[in-house]
């Protein structure tokens, strides 16, 4: 089947009360194996790409990939610009072929955010395509970005409520207390805050920094609201783990593609204990 949008998918989480599962994938084998834990699970999938990964290889390279992945699978695919760095590479991914986007502008002020931010929502919505947004600090680092320390963690519900009005975006990932990349501390996530915005929006609400949360945190914030849960971190480990352990077992080997294999199967494993997780909340209920 060809790429989706995330629109219908968000939607029908958030009427069933489960969650999408969205994958930052690296490359070939993290597409090849995020697609095998989709099939297996039989769940819509979300692959997505950092500004920093695109660097590596470009869009094209990427919709290339997800494309091809997308056309062998019997589930929906979508491929989604993460924590888009300004409107330039919104327009570029939507021009790609990209099939939902996020305009990251946490780190402007609150009227420079909505200003930013409407101005790729109206893109999107003539192109049919749906546009994420962020709204509050969530903690450490995505790509090479500086750090976010030091400032409240937490989205504020009233200007939630007039950040979506006045914007636009057809989704909105929020600060709830987690972090990107390695927890140094144990990961609480303010369930109170997830309900409240809930409350004060009618868009689907995205949950960033999941990797290394707790499966029960993640589930009780996907009953009370959250319908798109972000992993990046866990699967770069998870494909260095394997590739690492193949080598160490088998110094001497010179094809890629065997510790490369391994490497995907630790992946695919993450990702469909992900995924289970996530579609059985609802279910649950």
């Amino acid at each position: 089947m060809a790429l989706v949008t995330t629109e219908k998918m968000l939607k029908d989480a958030q009427a069933g009360h489960y969650a999408v599962g969205a994958f930052n994938v690296e490359n070939l084998e993290f597409v090849m194996a995020v697609l095998a834990a989709a099939e297996e699970t039989k769940s819509p999938v979300i692959m997505q790409t950092t500004p920093g990964t695109i660097k590596t290889a470009g869009l094209d390279y990427f919709y290339g990939m997800v494309k091809a992945a997308a056309e062998r699978a019997s589930v929906p695919v979508a491929l989604h610009l993460d924590h888009g760095d300004g409107y330039d590479r919104c327009m570029q991914a939507f021009r790609t072929g990209y099939t939902s986007v996020m305009i990251d502008g946490s780190h402007e002020s609150f009227e420079d955010n909505i200003a930013l931010t409407k101005s790729v929502a109206d893109a999107g919505r003539a192109m049919c395509v749906p546009v994420e947004a962020e709204l509050g600090k969530v903690g450490g680092k995505e790509d090479d970005g500086p750090a976010v320390e030091g400032e409240s963690p937490y989205t504020d519900p009233a200007e939630a409520k007039e950040f979506v009005e006045r914007t636009g975006c057809t989704s909105l990932a929020i600060g709830v207390g987690t972090s990107h990349g390695v927890y140094t501390s144990d990961p609480h996530i303010e369930q109170s805050v997830v309900k409240a915005i809930r409350d004060a929006v009618d868009v689907p609400l995205v949950l960033h920094g999941t990797s290394g949360v707790p499966d029960e945190q993640v589930a009780e914030a996907v009953k009370n609201g959250i319908c798109k849960v972000n992993y990046a971190t866990e699967l770069r480990q998870a494909y260095t783990k394997g590739f690492m352990a193949y080598m160490a077992e088998n110094p001497a080997c010179f094809d890629p593609k065997k510790p490369a294999k391994e490497g995907m199967r630790e992946i695919t494993e993450l990702v469909k204990i992900r995924m289970t997780n996530l579609n059985s909340v609802g279910k649950a209920e």
